[in-house]
């Protein structure tokens, strides 16, 4: 509960398109090169049940977009609103994240975070992840 109000976490839903557009822009994971509305066009058309909100009534305050290929699960898009932060609803996110991937088979999730976002590094330590000895490469299509 925050606020009196009851936290949900559930797949995300069309309708709440602009709130989620809005709380990524909040949270400055919108680089020029991403186009927030393609990257969720995309995610509807792959595991879409994979795409999650974390809700206060109707008020969509945190998100997280996994992933699974069949040989590593990704996490993207984890947003928690600033005014939520450090309640432990980002750790809610990832952990349902988490559990949707293992119940698929996921053996091991990835995610990349830029090398200077010390917090967002000392974030994912905490909740066990840890960097891995590999160069990520990208080639942008």
């Amino acid at each position: 509960m925050i606020n009196n109000l009851p936290f949900a976490i559930r797949p995300y839903q069309p309708a709440e398109e602009s709130q989620v557009v809005t709380l990524w822009h909040q949270c400055k994971l919108v680089v020029p090169w991403n186009d927030p509305h393609r990257d969720i066009a995309l995610k509807l058309q792959v595991q879409p049940h994979l795409f999650l909100v974390g809700t206060l009534g109707t008020a969509v305050i945190a998100t997280i977009m996994a992933g699974y290929e069949g040989h590593r699960g990704w996490l993207n898009y984890l947003a928690v609103s600033p005014e939520h932060q450090r309640h432990g609803l980002g750790r809610r996110m990832v952990e349902e994240a988490t559990a949707l991937l293992k119940a698929e088979g996921c053996p091991k999730i990835n995610l990349q975070i830029r090398a200077s976002n010390t917090e967002v590094i000392a974030f994912y330590t905490r909740l066990g992840f840890t960097v891995d000895d590999v160069v990520s490469m990208g080639k942008r299509l």
